[in-house]
């Protein structure tokens, strides 16, 4: 996806109460039974049944890096959705979310009152609306822009504005992300 959509991604994969499978034997079979079959596995990873079921049964044993990869990507997706459904409804309601990045932040203001814009590490807390707002967006399948924008008004609004106690009419621009790193 996108550096937001894969940090997000990576928050919630950390709320796991359990590692995923480490073998590709348990991986497989982790994947039949979600799926209910080897053949909807096989299209899923671009592979012949037989070869899922070669895994399955342990006969082979080490995927190529690129099966090993979509094997692992795909498992990371189903893997405890409860677990990962329940910190995303916690995060959206009382716990908010924290974002840590470094980036370009620059402002649009009053006439005279602009500040160029210059390289920032930021850590904040976002409260459970702007959480809920990212966590659906990144369900709905939104592209980077809009989850920047977001993130942006968020941090707009908590940090540069205290929560509308400073800065009235800011506007904050958000980019040339470093990284950025979302905890839940």
């Amino acid at each position: 996806m996108g550096i937001l959509g894969d940090s997000l991604d990576k928050a919630v994969a950390n709320t796991f109460t359990r590692p995923i499978p480490k073998s590709a034997q348990a991986q497989m079979r982790f994947l039949v039974r979600r799926e209910k079959g080897t053949t909807a596995v096989a299209r899923l990873l671009g592979v012949t049944q037989r070869t899922v079921e070669r895994y399955v049964a342990g006969t082979l044993k080490r995927p190529r890096r690129q099966l090993a990869a979509r094997l692992e990507e795909e498992v990371r997706k189903r893997w405890q959705p409860r677990v990962r459904e329940r910190a995303r409804k916690r995060a959206a309601t009382s716990g908010g979310i924290v974002i840590e990045t470094r980036a370009r932040f620059g402002f649009a203001a009053a006439p005279g009152s602009t500040d160029d814009a210059r390289i920032r590490l930021v850590t904040q807390h976002l409260p459970p609306a702007y959480a809920a707002r990212l966590l659906d967006a990144k369900a709905a399948g939104a592209d980077e822009e809009q989850l920047r924008g977001i993130a942006a008004e968020g941090l707009q609004e908590v940090y540069f504005k205290n929560h509308g106690r400073r800065a009235q009419g800011l506007q904050v621009e958000f980019t040339d992300i470093d990284y950025v790193e979302f905890d839940i």
